[in-house]
């Protein structure tokens, strides 16, 4: 797989990191969001496939990336698909934590040390370079700007970006509401990252123990919202289990 393209959990870190402060953005949620970037970065790289809610190995060839690879083995030894909210619910105690340190191995952060209170240490992290940073969110402002469909990377990326909350983070007060919202709407452009962001939500909002449901039809008593929201849902479902058919056509062939 190389090093020469940063991969979605980096960059979803890197959008998440406050320059100012050293910290990160949505703490709690980013870690699910991380888990998730993995999925999609995997999917991308030909290893993993959607089988409708489910994430299925389709091959377990190494990517070269340590932390990527960390995850697929994980995968392959659960030996049949596993659903997305389930793998992205898991613990995931650090994973933050290692992204940070890998970024830091890579050079674009470096880790600053002091105190909370005078007493307790804490560690900060600095953009070594935030040219990196700023070309990563101009392709996510370029995609709500133009509304041109976004690349299946920055899609997917977008998608993340929303699920963990850090809209409000890159677009704040009410001058960024629109932004928030096109960022959202940027969810149906890649199915696996739509797919994944949905259960990085469900999993926030406590629904990750049952499988999704058809929703009933809209009925008059004004329940389009629930209706748009469940199609939305399916939208990136549907096409993913293509796309998985697809992918293990190819594999069947190879």
């Amino acid at each position: 797989m190389g090093r020469s393209r940063r991969t979605i959990p980096e960059e979803l870190l890197l959008l998440a990191l406050d320059p100012a402060t050293g910290t990160t953005a949505q703490p709690q949620s980013l870690d699910l969001g991380l888990a998730g970037a993995q999925l999609v970065e995997l999917a991308l790289a030909g290893r993993i496939a959607p089988d409708g809610d489910r994430i299925a190995v389709v091959h377990p060839r190494p990517t070269g990336d340590p932390t990527l690879d960390t995850a697929l083995e994980l995968l392959r030894r659960r030996g049949s698909p596993v659903r997305a909210v389930h793998w992205i619910g898991g613990p995931r105690l650090g994973l933050r934590q290692t992204y940070l340190t890998h970024l830091e191995r890579c050079g674009m952060v470096h880790a600053v040390a002091g105190q909370m209170c005078g007493v307790l240490p804490t560690t900060r992290y600095q953009a070594t370079d935030t040219t990196i940073s700023r070309e990563i969110r101009a392709r996510l402002d370029s995609a709500i700007r133009t509304g041109v469909p976004p690349d299946p990377r920055t899609a997917a990326l977008a998608a993340l970006a929303h699920a963990v909350g850090l809209g409000k983070h890159l677009y704040p007060g009410n001058e960024g509401r629109s932004s928030r919202s096109r960022l959202r709407d940027l969810i149906r452009h890649d199915p696996m990252g739509g797919l994944v962001a949905h259960a990085v939500m469900d999993v926030q909002n406590g629904v990750a123990a049952q499988p999704r449901r058809a929703p009933a039809a809209a009925g008059p008593q004004g329940n389009g919202g629930s209706g748009r929201r469940a199609a939305a849902v399916r939208a990136p479902a549907e096409a993913a289990t293509a796309h998985h058919g697809a992918v293990m056509a190819r594999a069947g062939a190879s």
